[in-house]
């Protein structure tokens, strides 16, 4: 099979989207299809952004999102519909498609192709937070690329309900995998533990970006708690603020790789702040690494997460509800185990291997439907 993945954002960028479909091109690389990625250009700076690459990857002129530089934003080109036409697809992938997306999808629609269209952002949400105004735009625009769609993906129930509450149909659940080889519970170290907590605090750790919709702010009650130490890793617009508003945290910036997976495992406790998550990968790697998570019991942690068994759900944006959780936490290490347990064997299975099978048989579905059609 032929599979152009029109993505908004690919490494080096670090997000979910760019995590998302690069795995899904590595899986058809390894099932025998041939992918092709076209994703906006990075900066000059970064020297061979697509050396490591599974595929061929198509860049496309693309400018910093002005206030927030590690977003870059797609510029009109007609490299995307000659992409696609040249790599003589069968069917087009949109990664939660928006400025690029929406090119993928009318060059699709030129060319009589079928598409696929993952939502992966709350656009509307975003829209809350950066505009205080400006939601039902996102959502027409939202509507008009996934209505176009032959199907769309949703990575949690409550995106579903959300996509489907707002008029776009055709929406199928299609979660996530993660890497449990490399987020795994073996990795604590306590070296590391001891560097980031000497005085032997309960380490509480977020990771993602710093971004306003991500409220990595609400842990500020949380660094006042005795015998807890916060740590942070990610970047974004919101880190030199954050800095001043959790006193005593850590901040070890942008880390991957097995790096990341140290840091995960040598936890013992995980709060992701955001009210906004589709799906929220970040909540997956802590459980794949054996800790218990805090999260707002709102969007995509809600599959995740089970209350009192893998971890705590809290209502979102309630500083004091997520301070409470943590102390809860910090002051139980038998339940924070038996949570970090549970918390790992649930995703043992959600492998990016059966994730991805799972998607080429939506494609396949697709296709078939597309035959049906036309004949």
């Amino acid at each position: 099979m032929r599979v152009v993945i029109v993505t908004e954002s690919f490494p080096p960028d670090v997000n979910g989207v760019a995590h998302c479909a690069l795995q899904t091109a590595r899986h058809l690389v390894r099932r025998g299809h041939h992918p092709l990625v076209v994703a906006p250009a990075v900066p000059a700076a970064a020297l061979s952004p697509d050396a490591d690459a599974p595929c061929p990857v198509v860049r496309v002129p693309s400018l910093p999102l002005p206030g927030y530089p590690q977003v870059r934003v797609a510029l009109p080109s007609r490299r995307v519909a000659a992409a696609i036409a040249a790599h003589r697809a069968d069917i087009v992938h949109l990664a939660s498609p928006f400025v690029l997306g929406v090119r993928g999808m009318t060059a699709a629609t030129r060319l009589g192709l079928p598409a696929v269209a993952v939502y992966q952002t709350d656009l509307a949400g975003y829209a809350r937070t950066y505009l205080n105004a400006g939601e039902s735009a996102a959502w027409r625009r939202l509507r008009a690329v996934h209505g176009a769609a032959d199907r769309t993906l949703a990575p949690s129930t409550a995106a579903v309900r959300d996509l489907e509450a707002h008029g776009i149909g055709r929406v199928r659940l299609w979660r996530r995998g993660v890497d449990t080889d490399r987020f795994r519970p073996e990795l604590r170290d306590e070296r590391l533990r001891r560097e980031l907590a000497p005085g032997g605090e309960t380490i509480v750790g977020y990771v993602g970006r710093l971004a306003p919709e991500k409220r990595v702010d609400l842990l500020a009650r949380a660094c006042r708690l005795p015998g807890v130490r916060v740590v942070v890793v990610g970047d974004g617009p919101s880190g030199p603020g954050l800095r001043d508003a959790l006193p005593g945290a850590v901040f070890l910036g942008r880390r991957t790789g097995t790096d990341l997976a140290r840091i995960f495992a040598s936890l013992d406790v995980f709060a992701h702040t955001g009210p906004y998550e589709t799906f929220c990968q970040t909540v997956q790697e802590a459980m794949a690494s054996g800790v218990p998570v805090i999260a707002p019991a709102a969007g995509g942690p809600l599959d995740l997460v089970t209350h009192r068994r893998s971890g705590l759900l809290v209502p979102p944006e309630d500083p004091e509800a997520l301070c409470d959780a943590v102390a809860s936490l910090a002051a139980a290490p038998a339940l924070r185990a038996a949570y970090g347990a549970a918390g790992r064997a649930a995703v043992e299975r959600r492998t990016w291997q059966a994730v991805g099978d799972e998607l080429v048989g939506h494609y396949r579905e697709v296709l078939r439907e597309r035959t049906a059609v036309a004949a």
